[in-house]
């Protein structure tokens, strides 16, 4: 009997056409092109106009994308997940606003919170509902608006120069075809809550208060994200090498087999560091943060666009996709495209 096998057909992506630079961000925080630059490796990035475009509305773009690669029809889908940090409305999740947007049927969809993890873990969810045989065809897709819930100020400026506004989707579907080897490898996944608060949003929130937020906690800051980047790259640079060597060795791979490596897009200086570590030629990674910035769940799947578009993508190329963010959470994906 042959085990059924989820693959990736199409690959979609759209990001905001406000261009932002590090001179811009200079304007409004003691910051410069220089110190963002050498910091992150970050240029540019896109920010959405406010008022004028929503979280779904870019998620809509880069599925639209997506399902005209691969070919198909919203109607095609049965199930869409959705990887996010940032909701476009306390509930419902941003998911439904998309389901709205592609004007799809009475198909189930939902959000999934596992912040610059979450597209690895939608499309690990994915991957079991396709082989499983309880869909043919799923939805997955990453998108945030990170710059109407930044700091922009001085007090801000160390997370809030690395974020961007993006979103990424593929079309995760079965193929039973004995002579097309396509498919998603092997996936593996983890966390450590103990590490939560070394990143996050503290308000508002459901623990907080009677109104989950009050204006001492907006004027304190504790609205915007807070981060201790030291241990954060500590932890990224030693998590993001083994999780990929252990969804390697589940795939029964080894580095050099590996065509394209994409890792998420938080920090340049992460991944050339991950690169340095392993021995992995530069021209087998794949990145665009100087572009987009830190685009969270929605960087791997704009990766694998930008890929497709560049023809990088063809029958047999095999990528490896790996992410940590935070929760903590990490992961990595091997798929054979």
């Amino acid at each position: 009997m042959t085990t059924r096998r989820a693959r990736i057909a199409g690959t979609g992506m759209y990001v905001p056409e406000r261009v932002v630079t590090n001179d811009d961000l200079a304007q409004l925080m003691d910051t410069s092109d220089a110190w963002i630059r050498q910091r992150s490796g970050i240029v540019e990035r896109r920010f959405v106009v406010p008022g004028e475009q929503t979280p779904a509305d870019l998620a809509t773009r880069a599925s639209q994308e997506a399902l005209a690669v691969a070919g198909l029809e919203p109607g095609d889908v049965d199930c869409i997940l959705l990887a996010t940090l940032s909701a476009q409305h306390e509930f419902p999740g941003t998911s439904f606003f998309l389901h709205e947007q592609l004007g799809v049927g009475e198909i189930p969809c939902v959000d999934l919170r596992a912040q610059c993890s979450g597209f690895l873990y939608a499309l690990s969810m994915a991957d079991s509902l396709v082989r499983t045989a309880r869909y043919e065809r799923v939805l997955v897709v990453g998108c945030e608006v990170h710059s109407t819930g930044v700091e922009l100020a001085t007090r801000g400026r160390d997370v809030a120069v690395l974020f961007g506004d993006g979103a990424g989707a593929v079309i995760v579907e079965a193929n039973d075809d004995p002579s097309d080897s396509a498919a998603i490898l092997d996936v593996r996944l983890h966390a450590e809550g103990r590490h939560a608060r070394k990143l996050w949003i503290e308000a508002p929130g459901a623990s907080l208060a009677k109104t989950r937020v009050t204006h001492e906690m907006i004027d304190d800051g504790r609205i915007f994200p807070k981060m201790d980047g030291r241990f954060v790259f500590k932890h990224a640079v030693t998590r993001m090498p083994e999780v990929l060597l252990e969804t390697l060795s589940g795939a029964s791979l080894k580095l050099e087999d590996i065509d394209l490596f994409l890792f998420h897009q938080a920090n340049l200086r992460i991944n050339e560091y991950i690169s340095q570590q392993l021995g992995i030629p530069a021209e087998k990674c794949l990145n665009n943060i100087d572009r987009y910035g830190n685009c969270s769940a929605a960087s791997i799947p704009m990766l694998l666009a930008e890929a497709q578009r560049a023809g990088r993508l063809s029958p047999g190329t095999v990528a490896a996709m790996t992410a940590f963010g935070s929760g903590f959470t990490w992961g990595s994906a091997i798929v054979r495209f």
